[in-house]
């Protein structure tokens, strides 16, 4: 796992929430961007502190979420 390097969750920054290190962009943002369909090309450019290996780490970090977690589901 190579998303604890790149990601934190600091109290003083973003009110806890997970954030790529040394930004103040939250991991759900970057991952609501990538699912609405925004390409890691996209998302660079757009926020060119970001690296192709912060993306990437989110997208591991939702995945261990996703292996640890009960997601609901509608009955």
């Amino acid at each position: 796992m190579k998303f604890p390097a790149r990601i934190e969750a600091r109290p003083d920054v973003m009110m806890g929430k997970p954030c790529i290190k040394g930004t103040r962009i939250p991991v759900y943002l970057l991952l609501e961007k990538m699912a609405a369909g925004e390409t890691f090309e996209q998302l660079l450019e757009a926020c060119p502190q970001l690296t192709a290996e912060d993306l990437r780490a989110c997208l591991e970090y939702a995945a261990a979420l996703a292996a640890e977690e009960i997601v609901l589901t509608e009955a």
